[in-house]
């Protein structure tokens, strides 16, 4: 459906050769069927141009009295039906092999989009609507197989067949052929000058859907606060000037398409009578055989049609090589750059502590990060001086600690305490993953030169519970993205168990991380499917556990078919409340060592929220859990709960503490209080 801005198929493409060669690729992948799509194409071209040209002797023949009986004429006309059937079956060829050969390019080019689309940055999707998106997998790629599987055949058999047919014309009668080419100049200024007309009428005809579309599709999505509003009327007045306008634009569209054809069919037959004229005298006094004469009519009548087809399917096949554009714009986008060399990896625990990677698959539930020996973080021991500062020691002294130890210069530099097991290998060192998170002094931007976050340090301890708090574009759900890495910093430094976050490869960490976002999101499948999205690899049973952990097994036990119950459209067919269950109990059989919790109790009521309150604190159990919440009763346990105002941290303690500062915390807290 085009969107409120209207539909772009007949936008020209700005590099129509490169995009060309570009959708050709991925035909010319299989070279063997193209070769016999192009031999059926000279077949089908070669029998139709011959067959016309096989009546000239034909027609001399009977005309001089060579056939004596029906059965020699007969005899004469097998050649012509096997030459037509020869095209007939060439032009049937070619077209079923083209449609399998449309349809596993156009399937090739939707896979390569998808997967481009999968590798890029979450920053891609903030500047590109959705529907935009969307639109390049169903406008653009239909009109892109539609161009490979009809337009580009056509095309090139049109040209074939026109070519062919002005040299037989040649060859039968030059002068013949000077009076063709003056109609056929003619008949191409008609259609350049009605084309252009009606091109320019139809962009407007489509701008004016994509317009009254797009109205419609607000209308039924706002449909409730349209009503709520009563303008129903205000919306109908909209609805028909809109629809006035489209009306108005494809009138105009309509006229010249369907004016342009007529036209140049009347110019065809003032051409092919003066042709007839000319060809009958010179037929009469100049010596012209009469086959030659009706062959040459033939052609003439045939020669317009490629021309005719050509201009047909010009608009196809730049509407086809626009919307290519677009999607190769989309798979040419700079994917997510990911340079991280750490690995998450599934350990065993030795009695006396020490760590080995388990075998390929195994699950031990224990995790940790397997760094491989670079120049950028050197593992070191360290211990603490008399202001609690971290130094660097020898390895053989008593109870010291880990560390890694980044250069001068370089964002991290200095000393990164390691909160956790450690235990050296070739090659490679692991740490164990207990899910310690510290910002210093971070710095972001979504635009350049409109900072989000400023000098912003915050830690958490392994099994720490931190709860942000603040005004609406505050910068609370920028922080969690940026533990994540959905976005880079500018300046300062993020570490995940004294790690640059930029040192761990993206997939690993984020399948350390387990999130219950803002937008809960369901998929389409069953409820169970959709909790095992959060570890593809859980059992059931798992599952059931995760949904009695986040207190959802008691309402899914009551849906029709309970765990195999149906979502349906995003889950349209569960309340807020219970599709914000799902999302946290998705997150509770990641049983990852951080969990992050944008809102997630923001759609559910009271009632329901203090029912899973027990089942989050279990959750959060010896987990290192960032909160995020509106409603301060859900963060009052926090180990520390931090203020953000303008992407600053205005303050930052427990829930007593920050009581007793009677700053903007106490001045949040005593107003929910009273309103309660």
């Amino acid at each position: 459906m085009p969107g409120p801005h209207g539909n772009k198929s007949f936008a020209k493409p700005k590099d129509a050769k490169k995009t060309a060669l570009r959708v050709l690729g991925y035909l010319s992948k299989r070279k063997l069927p193209m070769a016999a799509v192009f031999a059926c194409l000279l077949l089908s071209v070669g029998a139709n141009i011959g067959g016309s040209y096989y009546m000239r002797p034909l027609i001399n023949d009977l005309v001089g009295g060579v056939f004596h009986a029906p059965g020699d004429l007969l005899l004469a006309l097998v050649p012509l039906l096997g030459i037509y059937l020869v095209g007939i079956l060439a032009s049937y060829a070619q077209s079923a092999i083209m449609a399998v050969l449309a349809q596993k390019g156009a399937m090739r080019l939707r896979k390569d989009l998808f997967d481009a689309l999968q590798a890029l940055p979450i920053s891609y999707y903030d500047r590109h609507t959705h529907g935009e998106l969307m639109s390049r997998f169903t406008n653009d790629a239909d009109n892109v197989q539609m161009a490979l599987e009809q337009s580009v055949v056509s095309m090139v058999s049109s040209a074939l067949m026109f070519v062919g047919v002005v040299a037989v014309m040649i060859f039968i009668s030059p002068l013949l052929f000077f009076i063709t080419l003056l109609v056929l100049g003619a008949t191409f200024a008609v259609i350049r000058f009605m084309g252009s007309r009606s091109q320019k009428y139809h962009r407007e005809q489509q701008a004016a859907l994509g317009r009254v579309n797009g109205n419609i599709q607000e209308m039924i999505e706002g449909l409730k606060v349209v009503k709520a509003f009563t303008h129903e009327e205000k919306a109908k007045e909209e609805f028909a000037r809109l629809n006035e306008e489209l009306r108005a634009a494809s009138e105009n569209a309509r006229f010249y398409a369907m004016a342009v054809m007529p036209i140049a069919g009347n110019l065809n037959h003032v051409g092919y009578a003066v042709t007839a004229m000319v060809g009958g005298l010179l037929a009469i006094f100049g010596g012209f055989d009469l086959g030659g004469f009706t062959t040459y009519l033939n052609y003439s009548r045939q020669v317009s049609q490629p021309l005719n087809q050509i201009s047909q399917q010009i608009t196809t096949i730049l509407s086809a090589l626009a919307g290519a554009e677009r999607i190769f714009e989309v798979m040419d986008a700079q994917p997510e750059v990911d340079k991280g060399r750490v690995t998450l990896a599934a350990v065993r625990l030795g009695e006396d502590g020490t760590m080995t990677l388990a075998p390929q698959g195994e699950r031990t539930g224990t995790w940790a990060w397997k760094v491989p020996h670079n120049d950028r973080m050197k593992l070191v021991a360290c211990v603490k001086d008399e202001d609690d500062r971290l130094v660097e020691c020898g390895e053989d002294t008593p109870g010291h600690l880990w560390a890694w130890r980044y250069p001068q210069g370089d964002p991290a530099a200095g000393l990164h305490r390691i909160r956790g097991a450690v235990t050296r290998g070739e090659g490679y060192d692991l740490t164990e993953l207990t899910g310690a998170v510290r910002f210093e002094n971070v710095d972001f931007s979504y635009v350049p030169g409109k900072q989000i976050l400023h000098d912003v340090s915050v830690y958490a301890n392994p099994g720490q519970k931190i709860a942000f708090v603040g005004s609406t574009g505050a910068g609370k759900t920028t922080i969690t993205n940026l533990i994540n890495r959905f976005y880079e910093i500018e300046d300062g430094v993020i570490t995940y168990c004294g790690i640059d976050v930029k040192e761990i490869r993206k997939d690993d960490l984020r399948r350390s991380l387990g999130a219950v976002l803002q937008d809960t999101h369901l998929f389409t499948g069953t409820v169970m499917e959709n909790i095992r999205y959060g570890r593809l690899d859980a059992t059931d049973e798992e599952c059931i556990a995760a949904a009695k952990t986040a207190g959802a097994h008691s309402f899914i036990r009551r849906l029709p078919d309970g765990y195999q119950t149906q979502v349906a459209g995003d889950g349209a067919n569960l309340s807020q409340g219970q599709r914000q269950l799902l999302a946290i109990a998705r997150a509770a059989v990641a049983d990852p060592p951080v969990m992050i919790l944008d809102e997630a109790t923001s759609s559910i009521d009271t009632r329901t929220e203090a029912q899973i309150q027990k089942g989050m604190d279990a959750l959060m159990e010896n987990r290192t859990v960032f909160v995020i919440a509106h409603r301060l009763s859900t963060v009052r346990n926090a180990d520390c709960i931090v203020v953000i105002e303008h992407g600053e941290i205005e303050e930052k303690g427990s829930h007593q503490e920050l009581l007793e500062q009677k700053g903007r915390y106490y001045r949040l807290y005593t107003g929910q209080f009273q309103l309660e």
